[in-house]
């Protein structure tokens, strides 16, 4: 694949149709983009969030959003929780999926966030890998959710 360029950037309104067909690749299913744009706002207005986009030739290859979350244990160091990672099938294999978390990575350090955490579905094997190689370790705590 040549890439003429290739940048990483905040996620714009203009990016939305785009974010939301990498995000169908991810879960599956689609999203109704009206309410998409909805909570996009909500977010720009909240400087917690970091929603990331990386574009090869002005295509969306791939997406990250981490949000910094305040602690009151301990040091109360600030922490990162990560969601919603994707690379286009299309760009896999090419460091994509890699400047995106070394993208938000520099942003939690910048925000003096004491870790990064997240969650990866078990049969996610690949990417479980992925994230090895990038120093992430799988920790001994169980993730749990509720479906509401």
């Amino acid at each position: 694949m040549e890439v003429k360029k290739a940048m990483i950037q905040p996620i714009v309104t203009e990016d939305l149709p785009e974010l939301q067909a990498l995000y169908e690749e991810l879960i599956g299913e689609g999203s109704n983009l009206a309410q998409v744009e909805a909570v996009f706002q909500k977010m720009r207005g909240n400087e917690a969030y970091h929603l990331l986009g990386y574009k090869v030739d002005g295509v969306l290859a791939g997406s990250v959003m981490g949000i910094l979350c305040h602690d009151l244990v301990g040091s109360c160091k600030p922490f990162m929780v990560v969601e919603n990672v994707i690379v286009s099938s299309r760009f896999q294999g090419h460091g994509v999926g890699k400047k995106l978390m070394l993208a938000i990575e520099k942003i939690a350090n910048a925000n003096a966030c004491g870790y990064i955490m997240f969650v990866s579905s078990a049969y996610r094997k690949e990417a479980h890998q992925f994230y090895a190689s990038l120093g992430y370790a799988l920790d001994a705590v169980q993730g749990f959710r509720k479906m509401l």
